[in-house]
């Protein structure tokens, strides 16, 4: 603050005042407001003007300790102040950037300033405006959706992605975090009910949802329309589930063949972003989901002739490889491992193998990449692309060396329930072992293994020669393709981004908790699937925007860094005996400002809202 002289004459007399005054910051730049007259200080000597409007500065800022009634000059001209600042009250507007934002400059009791209310704010904030970003209000709005409705699929959203909770405790977390503030809605009342039933009401609108949200990223991202990849993936149930026939036991691959499950089919583009998913019965093969989803794809973002489906082994049988070419569509494929195992002879030569050069990865530049190896092998229709991994030698061998020995420990329990006789009948012991080479058809085709019917025995003999030429292609595996433009390098490229699909169904499964279900009606598993899917959207869209910019940060990190900024109450209580409560957003740390401008997301996480608490005798106000 600082003193500024005013003057003005009438009927031939100059009047002399002084005014203290202060600078503050506007949306028009710095501006001079006048905090009080001060009157004619000519009487006093021009050295004691300054310290008399720093003593009025610091009682009008709180220094209570300074105004103990010693100076009453002082204290008259505060008392001035303070009633021309009660009197502006009912009219302050928070987070005013004009001259009269300022109005309530307040004398607080320092010793009981309190903080109220502190709720986690930063990664559901960033989480609404991608939310935003995507379109998903309007999206929901266009399919009539009420604003409850749209507020509810948004919390729920934002709940999969943050910190996953069941519906039954999903309220308690919502009113844990700033959702509310966010959205501007109460979520106090909020309990379980609405959030099933807004399950039932996306049910039937996920087609819709999910063809105006891809069409939205594509534009959005400037998406690549001409390659799609297509994988699967296995959910399990938690209970019997017995009111969902899509629940059935089959090839598990989260490792639970105990539990029932379903199969979830996923299409992505290039970037990762996903284009369609399909919920299948827990039993269904690979290869029967391909024409399906390709079906799903022409109504949901319209395949385009040309377009290149790159699928993993367990699809490419010949019918499917025919399906894609009747679409006038092209195909990059793992061969399946009888057809690996007849192109032994050209794995074993060296000539015709060149080295893929692998950039390391930018999160960890010093990561040592494994060496790669491909060759080309064109025919009439189709060519072939033979590769090898270093890498994935020992991986092939270690998956091999482990299944054996669980292999070997059955053949062994086999034996000895034979040998007690707790197993009779040849056909049994046939249907045992037929079991046996099922589930071990690694490993079962380097063993000869049969019942001895006279001796009452298994008959056990290792084939070392088949496992001698199974070793030899250990790392080797075989992509096949219609296209005759690409190059092994380029095929391999192509194909090898499939992980995208994976890291998609990684993502889905962990860090968004789709697995296990709880769910036991069949469209609400559904649903609970396509919410994983709807946070995961936000997720690959935040984590694609920091890619764009060299920025290789995962959504745990963001969620890690940004858990210290919150929404909380300040609690200011006055000398004139009513209370200030401030609803604002914490100061950002540096690395989290840093993040938000990556993000082109707004520091600020709201405005803040003030309210006044006045004496019963008195009205409250709230201001926002």
């Amino acid at each position: 603050m600082f003193l500024r002289k005013s003057t003005r004459r009438y009927k031939d007399k100059i009047y002399t005042n002084y005014m203290l005054v202060e600078s503050v910051h506007t949306a028009k730049g710095p501006r001079q407001k006048v905090v009080c007259s001060l009157g004619d200080l000519s009487p006093r000597p021009a050295k004691e003007w300054l310290a008399l409007a720093h003593r009025v500065e610091d009682a009008l800022t709180g220094q209570k300790g300074l105004l103990d009634g010693s100076d009453p000059e002082v204290a008259k001209i505060v008392q001035r102040v303070r009633q021309r600042q009660a009197r502006s009250k009912p009219t302050a507007t928070s987070g005013s950037d004009g001259e009269d934002g300022d109005k309530d400059l307040v004398t607080i009791h320092g010793d009981r300033v309190g903080v109220q209310e502190p709720r986690s704010a930063g990664a559901v904030h960033v989480g609404h405006q991608f939310w935003k970003r995507l379109g998903l209000e309007e999206i929901l709005g266009g399919l009539e959706f009420s604003p409850r409705a749209v507020e509810l699929t948004c919390a729920m959203v934002l709940n999969r992605l943050v910190s996953p909770k069941s519906e039954h405790a999903m309220p308690n977390w919502i009113r844990a975090t700033a959702i509310g503030d966010l959205l501007g809605v109460d979520f106090a009342e909020l309990t379980d009910a609405p959030l099933y039933r807004n399950l039932d009401r996306l049910h039937p609108n996920r087609v819709a949802i999910e063809k105006a949200l891809a069409a939205r990223e594509r534009s959005l991202f400037n998406l690549d329309p001409t390659i799609f990849f297509y994988d699967l993936t296995s959910t399990y149930f938690e209970g019997q589930a017995l009111a969902n026939p899509k629940a059935r036991r089959g090839y598990s691959r989260d490792q639970r063949p105990d539990c029932k499950q379903v199969v979830m089919g996923l299409a992505v583009g290039k970037e990762g972003f996903p284009l369609a998913h399909e919920v299948y019965a827990g039993n269904t093969q690979d290869r029967q989901t391909l024409p399906s989803m390709l079906d799903s794809l022409e109504k949901r973002v319209g395949v385009i002739k040309g377009m290149t489906v790159v699928v993993d082994r367990g699809m490419a049988y010949a019918e499917n490889l025919a399906e894609i070419g009747r679409r006038e569509l092209h195909y990059v494929v793992a061969a399946r491992q009888p057809e690996r195992d007849q192109w032994r002879e050209e794995f074993e030569k060296t000539e015709g193998f060149e080295e893929v050069h692998r950039q390391p990865s930018p999160r960890n530049p010093f990561q040592q990449k494994s060496t790669v190896r491909v060759k080309r092998i064109a025919g009439e229709t189709e060519q072939w692309i033979l590769c090898s991994s270093s890498e994935r030698v020992a991986k092939d061998r270690a998956i091999r060396e482990k299944q054996e020995s669980i292999f070997l420990v059955d053949i062994a329990k086999l034996q000895k329930r034979i040998a007690d006789g707790r197993l009779v009948r040849e056909v049994a012991i046939g249907e045992a072992l037929g079991r046996l080479k099922e589930r071990y058809s690694r490993v079962a085709r380097y063993h000869a293994l049969e019942f001895d019917a006279g001796a009452r025995k298994l008959v056990h003999e290792p084939d070392a020669e088949k496992k001698a030429k199974a070793e030899l292609l250990d790392g080797t595996y075989l992509l096949r393709t219609d296209r005759k433009d690409l190059s092994a390098d380029e095929a391999w490229r192509i194909y090898i981004t499939l992980t995208r699909a994976e890291s998609a169904f990684r993502s889905m499964k962990t860090p968004l908790a789709e697995r296990p279900i709880f769910h036991h009606l069949e469209r609400r598993v559904e649903t609970h699937i396509f919410l994983c899917l709807l946070a995961y959207h936000l997720l690959v869209a935040i984590e694609t925007t920091l890619l764009r910019q060299d920025v290789h940060t995962s959504w745990a990190t963001v969620r890690e860094t940004l858990a210290t900024h919150e929404i909380s109450t300040i609690v200011l209580p006055t000398d004139s005996g009513a209370i200030l409560k401030i609803r604002k957003g914490s100061t950002p740390e540096p690395d989290q400002v840093e993040l938000y401008r990556q993000l082109d997301v707004p520091a600020e996480l709201i405005r803040p809202r003030r309210t006044w608490i006045h004496p019963p005798h008195q009205r409250s106000v709230s201001s926002d």
